[in-house]
């Protein structure tokens, strides 16, 4: 295609999938930005430079990858719909700067996406896997060092969300051990084809110069954290019964009280409890499996 469509302008972007015979799956949350001004927020909040090297995951049309071209030095793009990274080689098949993957991210190698520091993530994420992609991005050798990423509202929200309130939970505390976290803009939904039926956030993460709480074994407490709240209303001296035989002296360690919740931990005490719960006899997890955080 000689000269690319806008894909700012609404009758364009439809014209587009007209031509290409393209129905948006809302499984793969195929909701495409058509707003210039939503697209220059996230590309102002990303700050590029020229020497950026850029992931973008679900680049869909193209129209912030054809946007991050003119801006930095190399650009990542993993898209899982065959149609589209067919549509998007050909369209980009003179920008060397470009690397497009096609395959769903939660499949690729993580770590060879972000090899080094200092990489930024910047997309549209596919909704149904923002969440699980990001919790995945904590566990890596060298997690992006700034996110901007446009996601639902409601993961922005719990995201942000402090402890003792509604939203907060595992998300909240496996980001913001990484990540100052904060919502750049709220989205309406009639700046995407087709509108989604969720509302949307540009969210902007920065990674800390080291996590909340002190290094630990991400996944073992990713465990620990979701095992807590899957008892979410139990005390801690409680629910961590089933971890170890007898809690109340690795809470006692860490300065928590025995009627503690896990809602009340803030992120920077779960590593700790972590370290005091590992040294005590062991109890066979009630989960099992690969992400029990004590195996014998």
């Amino acid at each position: 295609m000689d000269v690319p469509p806008v894909l700012t302008h609404p009758s364009e972007v439809r014209a587009l999938l007209a031509q290409l015979d393209f129905h948006p799956s809302r499984v793969l949350g195929q909701n495409f930005l058509i707003d210039r001004n939503i697209l220059d927020i996230l590309l102002a909040a990303a700050d590029l430079r020229p020497d950026d090297a850029v992931v973008e995951v679900g680049p869909g049309l193209g129209v912030l990858t054809g946007a991050l071209l003119e801006r930095v030095a190399t650009i990542t793009a993993v898209e899982k719909d065959a149609r589209l990274a067919c549509y998007l080689r050909e369209r980009f098949s003179n920008q060397p700067k470009l690397t497009l993957i096609h395959s769903d991210v939660l499949d690729c190698d993580l770590a060879a996406l972000f090899p080094r520091p200092g990489l930024k993530l910047v997309a549209n994420l596919p909704y149904a896997i923002a969440a699980r992609l990001l919790v995945e991005l904590t566990a890596i050798p060298h997690p992006p060092a700034r996110m901007v990423i446009t996601i639902q509202r409601e993961v922005a929200a719990r995201l942000e969300a402090g402890p003792a309130t509604r939203d907060y939970g595992v998300l909240s505390i496996l980001l913001q051990r990484h990540y100052d976290i904060s919502t750049v803009k709220r989205i309406s939904p009639s700046c995407f084809w087709p509108p989604p039926e969720v509302q949307s956030s540009i969210c902007c993460l920065d990674l800390r110069p080291a996590p909340l709480g002190g290094g630990a074994d991400e996944r073992e407490l990713r465990a620990l954290v979701r095992h807590a709240f899957s008892h979410r209303r139990k005390t801690l001296a409680r629910s961590l019964r089933t971890l170890v035989a007898d809690p109340l002296p690795a809470l006692a360690a860490v300065s928590l009280p025995p009627n503690a919740r896990a809602e009340e931990l803030p992120p920077h005490a779960w590593p700790a409890l972590l370290r005091a719960l590992r040294g005590k006899p062991v109890r066979q997890w009630t989960a099992g499996g690969a992400d029990s955080p004590f195996q014998p």
